[in-house]
């Protein structure tokens, strides 16, 4: 399994949020390039990245410190948060980040992913932020009609290859992950599932592992020390 550490980006720093909150969000670096220099020399292979205000507004303010991410780390890195044109996924692309992750608009607006797809392959994933079991978007201020498990039977069907799947309840509340929902999507469907939310210990990245699951994000577990990353990556081998 890979494992995923995370930079969550608010005015150019690596901010957390509980349970989605932006009225509760602590920074954890004023550099978030050199956390990325971190996980590169914990042996790191891969950086998720998200731009909070740009899930919020539609926008890529944080740009330049992405691509800085990806300078100084030399790291597999994707990006989600505010992707919801062909011209911000050419940028991103084209600027050398590795996939990007379409949230909002991969819900109800399936010509754009198919569109996507099309063009990219691989280096295009989907996002589905899950609120009691139903799709959440916006930066997970609206929740939908839409199911999980409808929502990802859409993706495949568009041949979407990886899906970052977060449970909003479970994220950076250091309660432990949702099993049940990444075993239960893990046999369903044939997509990369990345686990997101909640990964808060070395026992949550063994389940997981042994899940057989593609990969899992570790976001707070690493700012707080529950997780030592050098560790988790040689557990999740």
């Amino acid at each position: 399994m890979n494992l995923f550490p995370a930079i969550d980006l608010y005015g150019g720093k690596a901010v957390r949020l509980y349970k989605g909150d932006y009225a509760q969000m602590t920074v954890y670096s004023e550099d978030p390039s050199s956390v990325a220099s971190d996980f590169a020399a914990a042996g790191a292979h891969f950086i998720h990245i998200v731009d909070l205000e740009g899930a919020k507004n539609g926008d890529t303010p944080n740009f330049e410190t992405v691509c800085k991410i990806k300078e100084r780390s030399g790291l597999f890195c994707e990006i989600g948060g505010g992707i919801r044109t062909m011209e911000v996924i050419d940028r991103y692309l084209s600027a050398g980040i590795d996939r990007v992750i379409l949230g909002t608009a991969a819900v109800g607006n399936s010509e754009f992913v198919r569109q996507a797809v099309q063009k990219y392959g691989d280096r295009i994933a989907v996002g589905a932020d899950l609120k009691d079991g139903y799709v959440a978007v916006k930066g997970w201020t609206e929740t939908t009609s839409l199911s999980a498990e409808d929502f990802f039977a859409q993706m495949q069907a568009l041949g979407v290859k990886t899906v970052i799947c977060t449970d909003i309840s479970k994220d950076g509340a250091m309660m432990g992950t949702n099993l049940e929902l990444y075993r239960t999507l893990s046999e369903r469907f044939s997509m990369q599932l990345v686990a997101s939310g909640g990964v808060s210990s070395m026992e949550d990245v063994e389940k997981l592992s042994k899940m057989g699951l593609y990969g899992a994000i570790i976001g707070k577990a690493y700012y707080t020390g529950a997780i030592d990353l050098k560790q988790a990556l040689e557990v999740a081998k």
